[in-house]
């Protein structure tokens, strides 16, 4: 009989989110991770989550301990032409579209919990494989082996016998993140600005900005040679006046591709988080869909009471998550084709767009619905 019910490989956010829903199940669970335990405390990023996850981690009992900014409003644009839109919380009764966390504070959280419920995190364990039986799947380890009924694999790209195929795209962008101080307050509004070069995203995190700017790779490389005031300024002229920087701090950089696996299930091993897909951060669905993965697969392992890899218990998983998978992906892959170029016709089919979401309510509403709660949201 196999040591474990479920290993989860991966103690980020993804992984222990899972282990958090599933701690009164009764299944005998571990995480591993490569990195020493507690090393996400220390993660950088900061997350949009949207109304949808909050609810989610409300459940989970983790929001009340998590310091979040709201976003209020929300103005999309395009650069170097006519057309934008609004999306307001106020339009939905709701106190906000989304919110700005630290993604390091939000793992402590997550820690935190799993370790006032017991469950046990082996860091500095790396994961070089997985071998998958009739009863069990064994986790290859530098030092021995580990088995389970089922693994979860919430980060990176392990392979092993029955791994789903992996598709992968390119976009030849790197994001270029940073944290700026703006003159004036950001009034708790994000601004999604559609350039040539990428998407720039401004997000309010405290009294602070949080930047995700896009730009090619050698582009990228120039912009995190500048000097700090030198690289302000070009900000300041890419994003335009709508608001104003006063500083900005240290700049991080990472290329941008999707990479997803189109059926997230193999032989008792499901994959989760960035293990199952990778998305561009255009519209901020990365974390918010890998919490919708993670809520529903907790749920149906919950319901099916007996073998949490059994066949039929993962086709039920892969079955209800097709829709808003394939839907995200599909949404968030086709922003970045739509927007990043300097296409005139485009351009003006861009902006005849973003004045029709604008003006058109349903249109709005599907597209705002849809962020905050996945292709499942209702019309």
């Amino acid at each position: 009989m196999a040591e474990h019910d479920l290993l989860i490989v991966g103690a980020g956010p993804v992984g222990m989110t899972l282990a958090l829903a599933l701690k009164d199940s009764g299944l005998r669970m571990q995480l591993v991770d490569a990195r020493p335990r507690g090393a996400a405390r220390h993660d950088p990023r900061v997350l949009a989550l949207s109304h949808g996850s909050r609810l989610t981690l409300e459940r989970l009992g983790i929001w009340q301990h998590l310091p979040a900014t709201p976003i209020e409003t929300i103005h999309i644009s395009q650069q170097g032409g006519l057309g934008r839109s609004l999306l307001k919380a106020a339009d939905y009764g709701l106190p906000a579209m989304g919110y700005v966390v630290a993604a390091g504070q939000l793992a402590a959280a997550l820690d935190d919990a799993l370790a006032a419920a017991g469950i046990p995190i082996q860091g500095s364990t790396t994961v070089t494989g997985l071998a998958t039986g009739a009863d069990s799947v064994s986790l290859s380890l530098a030092d021995g082996t580990l088995e389970a009924r089922l693994v979860a694999c919430a980060e990176g790209s392990i392979q092993g016998e029955g791994a789903p195929e992996l598709v992968e795209r390119d976009y030849a962008q790197h994001a270029v993140i940073s944290v700026a101080t703006p003159v004036e307050g950001h009034a708790h509004r994000a601004w999604e600005r559609f350039t040539p070069q990428g998407p720039l995203a401004v997000l309010p995190c405290g009294s602070d900005c949080a930047i995700v700017h896009t730009a090619s790779p050698a582009d990228a490389d120039a912009l995190m040679d500048l000097d700090d005031e030198a690289y302000r300024a070009r900000l300041q002229a890419h994003f335009g006046e709508r608001l104003h920087f006063a500083s900005v701090g240290p700049r991080a950089r990472y290329p941008l591709l999707l990479r997803y696996r189109p059926d997230p299930t193999g032989p008792r091993t499901v994959w989760l988080g960035n293990a199952a897909q990778t998305l561009h951060p255009v519209a901020g669905q990365g974390y918010n869909l890998a919490l919708r993965d993670v809520w529903t697969c907790a749920q149906v392992l919950l319901r099916s009471g007996g073998d949490p890899g059994d066949p039929a218990t993962l086709a039920r998983y892969a079955a209800e998550r097709r829709l808003d998978r394939q839907g995200t992906i599909r949404f968030t892959d086709g922003l970045v084709r739509l927007f990043s170029n300097a296409i005139a016709p485009l351009a003006h089919a861009r902006g005849a767009g973003l004045f029709a979401l604008d003006l058109l309510p349903p249109a709005r509403h599907f597209v705002a619905k849809r962020m905050m709660f996945g292709a499942r949201a209702w019309p």
